[in-house]
């Protein structure tokens, strides 16, 4: 098992705030026309009730792991620990492999996101929107670029903004609203046809990804105080905290917007909604805050993502840079600056297009497919009375989760892109160990 940064300083309200404001950044604002756009009927609500399902169920996963093992890096230590010596090195190093390009693009596309949601107060031109996007994530390492008890206060400022800004949206279409929200089917519809599922499937690649974060302080482990409990604890709440913020926001935001109108209003549609309740001025207050939404997602994603390249540095089975500590401050700077420059010059040179879907293809297989039979086998091997945290129902939610991550993965038309990434980290792998193995 590697060693970690065990300085527990992130009591359970930062976690808490850590991982909520990783989960709500531009993708909830920017997929709901999406998301809706998928629906012919109405129903679109549903694929947020099914990403909320899916985290629940995924979740309970996570806080079995993360409680038990608690160490930095998250998914990469569950691996190791969970499929053995052999197998174990091999699927966290693909963990890992994928993670190096993914948080990268995950930083860019949520740095993209926010320059182009600005233009809706300000007209920007490409190369200024990269401008924009290149800055951002240059001031998202600053604040990063400090100990973790400063991090965690931070945390908590912006999980407040997070708050705000959302119950904002939600008082404001309740108490202004002119249409009702279909939850129901009616006439010829019906949940058992087939054409009602597809729908699903396409609207909950993009309501997932919106959920997606909910784990964070897994990444964080070694810096969670009492991690057995304020873990599962954190994850909880996350869930569903915003499963229920975001369930309101879109009945509020689509109870004043008819939702045959909303795909025609793209990625401005709160903004729009705003503008139709109170005027400009509230639009661009409203955007102002979804701004600041967007940049403290992606300081949560950078900063629970910086912990995974030094986990499995320290525990040799990556580039021993990785596992190096900022002298006092204490946390893996090289990891932070490497991220982050490669989230700069993707952020310069990527189109905010189908990325979502991409990432999430990425980590079906590789890390919440792979988890879920982890924790199984990791079960066989040591039994449940010494696990802090048991899931309800085992191992129901684990039949779920599967099922559900191979319905996305079917549905998913980046499937085929993540395969082949995956299997290039294998060949990477062996490729490293027999070189490694020639040196020593």
């Amino acid at each position: 098992m590697s060693t970690s940064i065990t300085n527990r300083k992130i009591n359970l309200l930062q976690a808490t705030s850590i991982n909520m404001i990783d989960m709500v950044g531009i993708g909830p604002f920017v997929v709901m026309p999406l998301v809706i756009g998928y629906f012919n009927n109405g129903l679109f609500i549903w694929a947020w009730i099914f990403g909320a399902f899916t985290a629940l169920m995924d979740g309970m996963i996570w806080s079995e792991l993360g409680a038990k093992y608690p160490l930095a890096g998250g998914t990469y230590n569950f691996h190791r620990i969970a499929f053995g010596e052999k197998g174990g090195r091999l699927m966290s190093f693909l963990f890992v492999w994928q993670t190096s390009i993914q948080a990268p693009l995950v930083v860019a596309s949520a740095a993209i996101g926010f320059a182009q949601y600005l233009t809706y107060i300000v007209d920007l031109t490409g190369w200024e929107q990269k401008m924009i996007s290149g800055g951002l994530v240059i001031f998202v390492l600053l604040l990063l670029y400090r100990r973790i008890e400063t991090i965690g206060k931070i945390s908590v400022f912006f999980g407040i903004i997070v708050i705000v800004t959302i119950l904002w949206i939600i008082i404001s279409g309740l108490s202004n609203q002119q249409y009702s929200i279909k939850l129901w089917p009616t006439g010829n519809e019906s949940f058992f046809q087939f054409s009602f599922w597809a729908m699903v499937a396409q609207g909950s690649l993009k309501t997932v990804y919106s959920y997606l974060g909910y784990y964070n302080v897994c990444h964080l482990g070694g810096e969670i105080k009492r991690p057995e409990v304020n873990i599962p604890r954190s994850i909880f709440i996350s869930i569903i905290g915003i499963a229920v913020l975001y369930l309101l926001m879109n009945i509020s935001v689509m109870s004043v917007i008819y939702w045959q109108e909303a795909a025609k209003m793209d990625k401005y549609l709160v903004s729009s909604f705003m503008e139709k309740i109170y005027g400009h001025k509230a639009a661009i207050a409203v955007t102002v805050l979804i701004l600041c939404v967007a940049m403290s997602s992606l300081f949560a994603v950078v900063l629970g993502y910086s912990r995974v390249p030094y986990a499995a540095a320290v525990d040799g089975n990556f580039f021993p840079v990785f596992g190096k500590l900022h002298p006092t401050k204490n946390f893996p700077y090289i990891s932070l600056l490497v991220l982050c420059g490669l989230g700069f010059v993707f952020s310069l040179l990527m189109k905010l297009s189908d990325v979502i879907t991409a990432i999430l293809a990425m980590r079906i297989v590789v890390q919440f497919m792979a988890q879920s039979v982890g924790v199984v086998l990791l079960r066989k091997k040591f039994g449940k009375r010494e696990l802090p945290f048991k899931m309800w129902l085992y191992p129901l939610p684990v039949i779920v989760s599967l099922a559900i991550w191979l319905f996305l993965l079917y549905n998913n038309s980046y499937a085929l892109v993540g395969g082949l990434f995956a299997a290039a980290g294998v060949g990477v792998y062996y490729l490293k160990k027999k070189f490694f193995e020639k040196t020593e």
